[in-house]
């Protein structure tokens, strides 16, 4: 039943391990940029403590436009960007940073539906002591606000994984290459069966994972 994925066994490894690399690399990436503009949203909104209604609604918009455009889109325009940094428009290094501009934007509006739920007595409680800007937002809203902040990671990761397959179409190695290219194309759809099922493992170890952490962190 399997003689397809039995004669690429070698390509499943390599594309496997592709698909991880892209995944982790724009994790890191786009994890940290999402991070940054969540919490700036976070302290910029009305109420927020440093309110400023002006960065705060170009931010917001700027995220809702990032968001709103589909990521076989995203690509192409991101393709000149991709040349510039990393030398070609194609291949797993150019894939990540389409990646990165496809995912940040959904990490960040999930950091800030985190954060806003800190409770906010002890964000008061944290000013009346006299606490820095910094001081609250290590202190405060990222540790009270971590586990939400787990979730929105495993979530991004979970998408990030579909978006990886999707570059796979366009020219990117991975799980979506071997699925769609070989497996769909060529109507070795026993190859298309074992992509998808290794893409469903990775998507529940990484929930897992988050879940063990979740619960290791809330209180």
């Amino acid at each position: 039943m399997f003689e397809n994925v039995i004669r690429l066994k070698g390509d499943f490894i390599t594309e496997t391990l592709s698909t991880l690399y892209m995944t982790f690399m724009t994790a890191i990436i786009a994890g940290l940029i999402g991070l940054v503009l969540g919490i700036i949203l976070v302290i910029t909104a009305p109420g927020g403590i440093k309110e400023n209604k002006l960065l705060n609604s170009i931010l917001d918009k700027l995220i809702n436009l990032g968001r709103s455009i589909p990521f076989v889109i995203m690509i192409g325009i991101v393709a000149p960007l991709a040349i510039l940094i990393v030398g070609s428009r194609i291949g797993e290094n150019a894939a990540i940073v389409a990646l990165v501009f496809g995912s940040f934007p959904f990490f960040a509006r999930q950091v800030e539906s985190a954060l806003v739920q800190v409770d906010k007595g002890i964000i008061e409680a944290a000013l009346a002591m006299g606490d820095s800007t910094w001081d609250i937002i290590i202190g405060v809203y990222l540790k009270e606000g971590l586990p939400g902040l787990i979730r929105a990671s495993a979530l991004t990761l979970i998408s990030l994984v579909g978006l990886t397959a999707m570059a796979g179409v366009v020219g990117a190695g991975g799980l979506g290459k071997l699925a769609i290219n070989v497996g769909y194309n060529r109507y070795q759809y026993d190859v298309t069966f074992v992509a998808t099922v290794i893409i469903l493992v990775i998507v529940y170890l990484i929930q897992l994972i988050a879940n063990i952490l979740i619960k290791k962190t809330s209180y």
